[in-house]
Order: C-alpha cells, then structure tokens, then sequence
C-alpha cells in the first residue's frame, strides 16, 4: 500500500505545461479533481518546446516518440484519444546506424525485418543472436514495467516482490554491455544495442543489464513521429485537458508558494495568487526545492548525467544517407564515455545523433528547405566546463561538430545552412535545469527505483513532485508516468498490482528520504 496526500484535494494546481505536468493534469482532471495549470512559457510542452526560425519549426527538446500506448494513457484518463488528435507515423527504419568503417545499418522494430538486416550486415549467427536478444528484451520489459517503473515506492521494502527475482534470474542485474556481448558478438552490432545508457547518465559497461528496457523501447516496441513534430504531443495534451475542463494560464512564472502548517494554500505567479489544496510541481529539481524552502537530505549528492549541444540547422539542401534518425558513431567508444561522465571533457571521436524530421514531414521547413536536428553528449557543468565557458566554448564547437560531420560524408553541410540555433549546457542551466543539462539525475543503482529523488516530500504534505529529476526517470515514456503517478499520490488510484494506496503516515515516513 503506497502512501496518499492526505486531507482536502479536491483543487489541484500544476506547476509547469510540459510532459509531465499535463500527464498530470489529465489523470487528475479524469479522476474528478479541479485542475489549474500554471506556465512560465507562453506555449506548453517544457523541454518539449517550439521554437520559430525563419519559417522553420524546430522541436527544442525529444525528437525521438517510443511506447504510444503510454502517451495515450493521459488521453484516456479524460475519454480522449492520443490518435484522435495527433498523427504518428511509425519510422521504417526506426535508425540508421553509419560506423567509422563506413558501414551502415538499419534498424527495424520488427523481428523479420530486423533479422534479416541483421544477417545482411553481419552474418546468420548475429541474426539469430539478435533473435534472443530481442526475446529477452521483451521479458526484461514484462518483468520490469508494471511493478518498477509504473510504480511509486514508499522505501526499498517496495522492491521485495517476486518479479525481483524473474528480473535477476534474467540477468537483470549484471553489466548491460556484457549482456548484450552475451547475445551479439559484433561490436557494432552492440553499439546500437547499447547507446541508450547515456542517456540514462551511466556508461554501458557500469549502466545495470536492467536498463536495456530503454533498447526495448528504441528497438522492439516502435519509433514514431507526430505529424506537425514532436511539440504536437504536449499541445494536443494542452488543448485535451481544456476540454476536460483545465484552467491553463501561459506566461505566468511561479514565485512563490503560501503555506499553512504543513500544507501549501496557494500559489503565487507575479501578482496572481491561486488558492489549492494540493499542488504538483514539476520544474527540474532544484526550482521545486526552492519552491518548497529547501532540498531533503540523502546519503550523497545526486550524480547527473551528461549533457549535450544540439545544433538545429535549417539547410537549403540534404543527404540521401540521412534516415529519419541517424546515429553517426565514431571509432572510440569506451573511451568517449570516460569523457562523459568522468574525464569532463568534449568527445574528442564524437558519436552524433543527427535527426532529419522534415524526411517525414516537410510542413517543418520552407518550400525545397530542410531541417536539421544534430544533438553531441557533452558533459555536465558539475564535472566539465562551466556554463561561463561555453560563451567562447560554443561556436568552437559548433564548427567541430560540422567537420565532423562532413568528413563523414555530409559533404557541404556547413555552407549550405540558412538557418540555425545552437544549444549549450549553458542555455540548459539558463532554462533552471541542475549541472547544465536536460536529462536530469543519473539512473545511478542509488539514485533508481525506490532510491531516486521521491515524488512525496517531507517539507509539504500536499505537494508531489513530477518530471524527469523524480519516479520514475528520463525519456518520454517515463515522463508522461511520472505525471500518472504524481496524480496517485493525490487521488489514491489504485496502482499497477491493484492495490489501493493509503494515507501519508509518520509511522512510513521513516523510510522517506526525499
């Protein structure tokens, strides 16, 4: 049984219109509650935002859609639909993985497909490897899903569950690169299997076999692309929960919040106050703190993960190599990673995520235009440059990242931009998130499940946290749950095993540290 906030809810106001606070808002607003949704931006969508160009519409955060059954859950809660109102196109390929010997290889998320590119690239033993990796990644997702990731942990007791034991018995629990080595010998092959990790803050030789649910999203379950871009998720959301009934007010930054007792009573926004019985706050970890007078003590500080400069490019021209998705790894690979995450220093091989959205929909871009997404991992600002530096750091690098690129056969990308918008650590720390970067707190053993940043705090017994920084992680499946599962807290839904959710006790609260 998983703790509630107790008390009065009947009025839930929503600190921030990304993908977690509109989650949400639409999961309270179906189990009945009174909904306002507070917004420092005059759109919605958070990191999931839109950005205008000279006549091109670039996604300023995710561009890559996995799990729509998940997106759909939001609409659901309201007796909407996710497909009534966006259109997804699922990505044949889901990838294009280019390599350093100038290989390529396209990922399909069907098995036949996929099986037989495989065997094309790297014989019939990697086929048949790739066969039961694929196997296994679909009963590491069963074993995962419903009870680690779709649920809220009160303490580590919450663990203690038999399908901890189908999760180690599948090896969940081992080295996610050895793993995968287990299945698949070609290294290459492996590579794409694996890349995922950093995005989850934790190189594939340390990241937990656990983690290849990721993969299982990026590879099995299905790529898709909203029609009209990535930011027609979080506004179908928007428009979805004003028809249910939402209060949404754009362009109002919260400042402060009134308290009585334990219980925050309002929120402030400028010169606006709301009164409410219960709030979520879903801005990066260290705005919410602020909000509530200061951060809860755990055993360590909190690891981040890397960050990334992401360079949106409208072009006159593009590259036939280019899929939708397009990995474009350099010869280094563990080496780039001790970069990353411990060296503090830019990949001196880079390994590039370059994303081609107007190869699906060319609305995005002017007439015989074409747009460019090219995201670089670098590291956060607690262990690599500074925010300060990356004003001199920035262009450097940007100019790096395009060499880069052309000598790996985008011949003519450089002189053929007409338009452009280059992102640092420095904008991400800018925009409040914590060590200058998007993809928040590491999946750390100890900063996951049960041990990462709680969505219930001590400090406030109506307010709940959601977003990437808390339960249950980053990426956009998991986001869209941390919303579902900041609404249980307040509704006391029941949870994924049927068990009804109880009020918050002191007696519990021992366990709490977040």
């Amino acid at each position: 049984m998983t703790r509630t906030v107790p008390g009065r809810t009947d009025h839930v106001v929503v600190v921030g219109a990304g993908l977690a606070g509109l989650s949400a808002a639409l999961h309270l607003l179906g189990a009945g509650r009174r909904v306002t949704v507070v917004e420092r931006d005059e759109l919605p969508g958070g990191r999931a935002g839109r950005k205008e160009l000279d006549g091109y519409r670039i996604d300023t955060g995710p561009t890559v859609l996995t799990m729509p059954d998940l997106a759909d859950e939001p609409f659901a809660a309201v007796g909407d639909s996710l497909r009534k109102r966006v259109e997804l196109v699922e990505l044949h390929p889901a990838y294009r993985a280019r390599f350093a010997d100038g290989s390529s290889l396209d990922v399909h998320t069907r098995a036949e497909a996929m099986a037989a590119e495989v065997e094309r690239f790297a014989g019939a033993r990697e086929a048949a490897g790739y066969l039961r990796l694929r196997d296994w990644l679909e009963r590491l997702y069963r074993a995962q899903m419903r009870r680690f990731i779709d649920a809220n942990f009160d303490s580590p007791l919450g663990l203690l569950h038999p399908d901890l034991a189908r999760l180690a018995a599948l090896g969940g629990f081992g080295r996610l690169d050895a793993r995968v080595g287990s299945f698949l010998k070609d290294e290459r092959l492996r590579r794409v299997f694996s890349f995922q990790a950093l995005y989850a803050g934790v190189p594939p030789a340390r990241a937990l076999a656990a983690y290849a649910v990721i993969a299982y999203m990026d590879t099995v379950a299905g790529v898709y692309f909203p029609r009209g871009g990535m930011h027609a998720l979080p506004r179908a959301m928007a428009d979805a929960a004003a028809d249910a009934g939402a209060d949404l007010r754009f362009g109002r930054e919260v400042t402060r919040l009134e308290r009585s007792g334990g219980r925050v009573t309002a929120v402030v926004a400028g010169d606006e106050r709301i009164p409410c019985d219960a709030v979520v706050l879903t801005p990066d970890l260290p705005v919410a703190y602020g909000l509530l007078g200061g951060a809860p003590r755990r055993p360590a500080r909190l690891r981040h993960s890397p960050s990334a400069v992401v360079l949106h490019l409208g072009t006159d021209r593009t590259w036939p190599e280019l899929a939708h998705h397009t990995l474009s790894f350099g010869e280094a690979w563990r080496g780039t990673f001790d970069e990353l995450t411990r060296a503090g220093r830019l990949m001196s091989d880079p390994s590039l995520l370059v994303t081609r959205p107007t190869a699906t929909d060319p609305s995005l871009a002017p007439p015989g235009r074409h747009l460019h997404y090219v995201l670089a991992p670098c590291p956060n600002t607690d262990i690599g440059p500074g925010a300060a530096a990356w004003t001199d750091l920035a262009p450097r690098y940007r100019d790096s990242v395009l060499r880069t690129l052309e000598e790996r056969g985008l011949t003519g990308l450089a002189s053929s931009i007409e338009a452009e918008c280059v992102v640092t650590p420095a904008d991400w720390a800018a925009q409040g998130h914590a060590a200058g970067t998007p993809f928040a707190t590491a999946h750390t053993f100890a900063q996951t499940g049960p041990f990462r940043p709680r969505n219930l705090v001590r400090s406030a017994e109506n307010a709940v946290l959601a977003g990437c920084g808390t339960t249950p992680g980053v990426g956009v499946p998991t986001v869209l749950l941390s919303g579902k599962l900041a609404a249980r807290r307040i509704t006391g839904a029941r949870g994924p095993a049927g068990r009804a959710s109880t009020s918050f006790s002191a007696q519990e609260a021992l366990h709490d540290r977040a």
